[in-house]
C-alpha cells in the first residue's frame, strides 16, 4: 500500500510540475509578444479559435445528457 501511495504522490508531483512549467511558458510567450507589440494581433486571431473550441465543448457536454 505504501508503494502505491508513493507512486500516486510522484504522479501528482509530476502533473503539478508540468502544469507550472506550462503556465510559465505561456506567460513568457505572452510577455514576449506584448514587448514586441504583437499581442493584440495574436489575440485577434486566437479569439475565433477559442470561441469555436468552447462551442464544440459545449455541444459535446450537451450531448451527454
Amino acid at each position: 500500500m505504501e508503494t502505491f501511495l508513493n507512486l500516486m504522490l510522484i504522479r501528482f508531483g509530476l502533473m503539478a510540475g508540468g502544469l507550472v512549467v506550462l503556465a510559465l511558458l505561456v506567460f513568457a510567450i505572452a510577455l514576449t509578444l506584448k514587448r514586441r507589440g504583437r499581442l493584440d494581433e495574436v489575440r485577434r486571431y486566437a479569439d475565433p479559435l477559442m470561441r469555436a473550441g468552447l462551442r464544440a465543448a459545449a455541444r459535446r457536454l450537451e450531448g451527454r445528457r
